[in-house]
């Protein structure tokens, strides 16, 4: 019988240490509900020493050269290739993810973001001269970094490299729910050889744990991703003490189709911009804007492409797995009901679990059309399989419906006539558009309008953030003399 792991430790100041605290949470895999494995939970003492470690490392590590960071970055990268087989695995057991999506999406991504961070760094300009005076950038000290469930690897690789890129240090915060996944990138980042203090890892509750760090005085810097509710109160927590802070929030990105568009391959990605994931992305197109002539065509164009996605176990060839909890699994459910309640017309899916997959966390893909953009399920974020299509006459229309929302974070436009598709790109108030499609650049900056956040993460956004500027008046002074 092979034995579950059980985290009794949290990393600090060099060493795999065993925290004050003595809870313990249960994790629990989506995909049959079966547990698997422990996780310490570590407390606000805990979380003390590491960011007493980190403060005491920030010294020399602010000093570090530009070379030196590269070369760390590197290590990792190398650290970890060696681990992505089991990376995966983690993914799979945390959030269901199906193989092929912990390939590609999680695992393969986390790798590119490591990559783009190293060639953002050692292109970066910390250094700008301005008549006499020197303008630098530093590093801004200690950092915490909040990650959440929904994309272990790319969100360990994006914050943490940043933050190694910048010169800081670092005290990380994993979601419980993808404590397998932390883990594993721990190891990799442990075994890449960084100086004690540097990194810091503390398993716990986010209420606990995150809580305390969005306060902590010895924190200058705090990055969080996750829900805008947490998110918001992260930020006036804050800013009480004029604490910096990254946010990367919630979404409710439009899907806009042009009148003049290839509807098959137009249908194609809007599901998949959908559904990638188990829906469970904030940049995810959950709103599908389609000309009111082709409508009802498209509607169905739509369908066809849902109905070929698998929704299946983990090792399977399936392309939607489980939502990530059983609490998640009830929050997409309630929002199927309310959808129909609504009066929005059930294409696709609807109430409770796929047949033969009765065990786990599992949602019915579904789609509701006949959706107006004042419907509940058209401006409230799902983060589920759930998508809505809403109708619109004019191209004015579709920019205005799209930009109808509490949250700016992605969007995407597609048709035949490129200009017309750039032009309403330039038009929709969020932080990334994307073009005839669904690729995000790795090295682009990240990050929303609105109540999708504050800051940008990302190549050298990401570095950028997680600086301060200083000016060093007559700097120059004796070349001008």
């Amino acid at each position: 019988m092979t034995r579950l792991p059980r985290y009794e430790k949290i990393f600090r100041n060099g060493d795999w240490v065993v925290p004050s605290a003595t809870e313990f949470a249960t994790l629990i895999n989506p995909a049959d509900g079966s547990v698997s494995g422990q996780a310490v939970r570590a407390g606000v003492e805990d979380l003390d020493r590491a960011v007493a470690a980190a403060k005491a490392a920030f010294p020399a590590r602010s000093q570090v050269s530009v070379a030196d960071r590269v070369a760390y970055l590197q290590a990792f990268a190398t650290e970890y290739e060696k681990h992505v087989d089991r990376l995966e695995r983690a993914v799979m057991t945390d959030i269901g993810a199906p193989i092929g999506v912990a390939k590609m999406m999680h695992a393969g991504i986390g790798i590119e973001v490591i990559r783009s961070i190293i060639g953002a760094l050692q292109s970066f300009e910390f250094d700008t001269r301005q008549g006499s005076t020197l303008v630098t950038r530093e590093p801004v000290g200690v950092v915490g970094l909040i990650a959440p469930w929904n994309g272990p690897a790319v969100m360990f690789c994006g914050k943490v490299c940043s933050a190694i890129a910048a010169g800081c240090t670092i005290v990380f915060k994993p979601a419980e729910l993808a404590t397998h996944s932390a883990m594993v990138l721990a190891e990799a980042l442990v075994a890449a050889g960084l100086p004690d203090g540097v990194f810091n890892l503390v398993l716990g509750k986010g209420s606990v744990v995150g809580e305390a760090m969005s306060t902590h005085p010895d924190i200058d810097y705090i990055s969080f991703t996750g829900s805008t509710q947490v998110g918001t109160g992260i930020g006036q927590k804050a800013a009480a003490q004029a604490k910096k802070v990254g946010l990367e929030l919630g979404g409710k990105s439009a899907f806009i189709v042009l009148p003049e568009v290839d509807i098959n391959k137009a249908a194609t990605d809007a599901v998949m911009a959908c559904m990638l994931n188990s829906g469970q992305i904030c940049a995810a197109g959950t709103r599908t804007l389609v000309p009111a002539d082709i409508y009802e065509e498209f509607t169905q164009a739509m369908a066809a492409a849902l109905s070929t996605l698998k929704v299946g176990l983990p090792e399977s060839d399936a392309f939607i797995g489980p939502v990530a909890s059983q609490h998640q699994w009830d929050t997409v459910q309630s929002y199927i009901r309310i959808g129909i309640d609504e009066g929005a017309r059930l294409v696709a899916g609807g109430p409770g679990k796929p047949e033969g997959l009765e065990a786990g966390s599992f949602v019915k893909p579904t789609m509701f059309a006949d959706v107006t953009n004042d419907m509940r399920i058209a401006r409230e974020e799902i983060f589920g399989p759930v998508a809505t299509i809403i109708a619109y006459d004019t191209v004015e229309q579709a920019v205005e419906i799209a930009n109808d929302s509490p949250y700016g974070l992605s969007g995407y436009v597609y048709g035949s006539d490129h200009a017309l598709a750039l032009s309403v790109a330039r038009r929709l108030r969020t932080g990334t558009v994307r073009v005839n499609a669904l690729d995000q650049d790795p090295s682009a900056p990240w990050g929303g309008y609105k109540q999708s956040g504050i800051g940008r993460e990302a190549g050298a956004w990401g570095i950028e953030d997680m600086l301060e500027v200083k000016s060093i008046n007559n700097y120059f002074a004796a070349d001008a003399a």
